[in-house]
């Protein structure tokens, strides 16, 4: 039996001067119309208590383009999905605003340089891909790096500057996975933490790589050399690049990482446990906001839900209240703080690593939310 997944495909592009500059323009007329679509919405409501929705604007794109020539050079299906994002930008602040947050974040415009992607939301239409170029509207033929074929149905293109200056496409893709017969029978929970990377309830610890904080020296030098140069001026513009360099490093080492780490549990094991950790409150705490987003939890867990998803396993989140305190042999609740490394239960007497401990309950607590039974997984009555 297939199963239909969404996937995505992203490759580097090599373009010609004359194509890059074409591209620069491009997203600066996208800019504009992101900035116009969001002035047009916020006048209705300040002005005539009057709300703009996504058709609405929409309407408003061929006045636009009979007053600013320039929107010609953009597909037309590219700017609609400009004032698309716009559309789900406020539909993101009206929600946060019902939640009842206080900083919801109204929705802001787009300075200059500061809009670096635009999607063609039609395969098809305005791109395409022949063999190993890239045919777009109103640019031509672009040379890409098709380092491996795109498997499944193309559904839109998107194009993307780093703030390094590199091009990249992203295919997003409809494929039919067939289910594997040999899935694993084995479960493992999975806890996360700073001192070790991830915990696994096999025993095994994954070492915290700590990209970030391995460049942070790196970082603070260069961008003490671009708070030295003058802004607007061309030596500025390059110590920027070195900066946006280095982020780059990191974020590329980490998401090697988070890879490697989400397809060994994805061929391993045939159910997979995480906590369902809340990321954005987690970097509230400022003594360990810097540390919790170098550990890029939430990437591991996202890469190995999809994985999971196009092998045929099966990815579970949990509740992670109270996987630490709970002892994963008698169920007795054992208060101890972050300082303290050890599970010691004074009703049991079991006595392991705390975040063994945890892995244990994310993984019991895991099975039991899906009604399966524990299988080729640690003795739950054992505990060690």
């Amino acid at each position: 039996m297939s199963v239909l997944h969404k996937s995505a495909y992203q490759y580097r592009l090599h373009l010609t001067k004359g194509q890059q500059r074409l591209l620069e323009k491009q997203l600066e007329e996208c800019r504009w119309v992101y900035n116009q679509t969001l002035a047009a919405r916020r006048d209705a409501w300040e002005q005539h208590q009057k709300t703009l929705g996504l058709y609405d604007t929409q309407a408003m794109l061929p006045d636009w383009k009979a007053v600013r020539k320039s929107l010609k050079r953009v597909h037309s299906q590219v700017l609609q999905n400009v004032q698309v994002r716009v559309d789900l930008a406020f539909k993101a602040f009206f929600r946060r605003l019902k939640a009842g947050e206080r900083d919801a974040g109204y929705p802001r415009f787009k300075g200059g340089g500061r809009y670096d992607s635009m999607t063609y939301p039609q395969y098809g239409n305005g791109a395409r891909l022949e063999g190993n170029k890239l045919i777009l509207s109103k640019i031509g033929q672009v040379a890409l790096n098709l380092h491996r074929p795109v498997e499944g149905r193309i559904k839109t293109v998107t194009l993307r500057r780093s703030s390094t200056g590199k091009w990249f496409v992203t295919f997003a893709v409809e494929k039919a996975c067939e289910q594997p017969s040999d899935v694993p029978e084995a479960a493992v929970g999975v806890d996360v933490g700073l001192e070790k990377f991830a915990t696994l309830s096999t025993g095994e610890k994954v070492a915290n790589p700590r990209f970030f904080r391995g460049d942070e020296g790196d970082l603070a030098r260069a961008q003490r050399r671009l708070s030295e140069q003058a802004k607007g001026t061309p030596e500025r513009a390059k110590r920027r690049k070195v900066v946006a360099r280095i982020h780059e490093r990191i974020a590329n080492r980490r998401k090697n990482f988070a890879h490697q780490i989400s397809r060994k549990l994805v061929k391993r094991f045939g159910v997979i446990v995480f906590e369902d950790l809340s990321i954005t409150r987690m970097l509230k705490k400022h003594c360990l906001a810097k540390s919790i987003a170098d550990a890029a939890w939430g990437q591991l867990a996202t890469y190995t839900r999809y994985k999971a998803e196009e092998a045929g396993r099966r990815y579970i989140e949990i509740d992670p209240r109270g996987t630490s305190q709970h002892c994963s042999r008698c169920g007795a609740v054992v208060k101890k703080s972050l300082s303290i490394r050890v599970h010691q239960c004074p009703h049991c007497g079991l006595e392991i690593d705390r975040d063994l401990n945890a892995a244990y309950n994310i993984l019991r607590l895991g099975l039991q939310s899906q009604g399966l039974r524990l299988q080729e997984a640690p003795s739950l009555s054992a505990g060690e």
